[in-house]
């Protein structure tokens, strides 16, 4: 009996494709497309502008400083990709979105397509949001020049959680934002390094002494660097 394999399909909309280049051929990424986990596609939206210089942005209207993306080339991108393929997601990633977070992460990685559209300059027309955005997310409390640097670490958070994404998926159950709490810390070889050692219990061979000296050490990063974590669902 053939197994049947669902590949997910990741689609960018963006302008600056190469900016992915090189993300997207290194370590995780790269592999999980070699094995055919997941398909991950870039469309320059300027090539559906209509005017002969293939104009993607104007001044705003009302007046105020920068440009703005057009509606109609973006429009016309996403609709020949649904006229072919279907209705999917579309995330519009932006400063003024919604915070990403791990709980959407693991909603997104059971889809089986979903794309991403990166802004530019002063953003997108809001018609464009209104009308076709599915979810308006933001990676953190910043602003960027783009939403390529955004679309690249949504992907990679996200490719990490498909079915053999992964060398050991194990590895998922204990990585942080896992069951509310930030990562123990990790030591390896030597075990001795400028007059730091690892600490004792990791080499002791007691695998309850060391689940517990790992939970309290998580306990202790999570309290220091993400107190709110202790007292909200992620």
């Amino acid at each position: 009996m053939d197994i049947l394999v669902l590949i997910m399909k990741i689609d960018v909309f963006t302008l600056f494709p190469e900016m992915f280049a090189g993300p997207l051929s290194n370590s995780i990424l790269m592999r999980a497309q070699r094995k055919g986990v997941v398909e991950i596609r870039l469309h320059n939206f300027r090539g559906f502008a209509k005017d002969r210089h293939h104009t993607v942005d104007d001044s705003p209207y009302g007046g105020g400083s920068g440009m703005v993306l057009k509606p109609e080339p973006i429009f016309e991108a996403v609709e020949y990709l649904k006229s072919r393929e279907g209705d999917f997601p579309l995330i519009y990633l932006s400063a003024k979105g919604k915070l990403l977070n791990q709980t959407i992460l693991k909603e997104w990685s059971n889809l089986p397509q979903i794309a991403f559209l990166c802004g530019r300059y002063e953003g997108v027309d809001q018609r464009v949001v209104d009308d076709l955005v599915d979810e308006e997310i933001s990676i953190g409390d910043f602003v960027l020049s783009g939403g390529e640097p955004a679309a690249i670490v949504a992907i990679d958070a996200l490719v990490r959680l498909l079915p053999d994404a992964l060398g050991d998926c194990e590895s998922l159950k204990e990585e942080s934002f896992n069951q509310n709490l930030l990562e123990y810390p990790h030591y390896t070889k030597p075990r001795k390094f400028r007059d730091m050692e690892v600490p004792e219990v990791l080499i002791s061979g007691n695998h309850k002494e060391i689940q517990k000296f790992r939970e309290e050490k998580s306990y202790e990063i999570t309290l220091k660097n993400r107190p709110d974590l202790l007292n909200k669902g992620v």
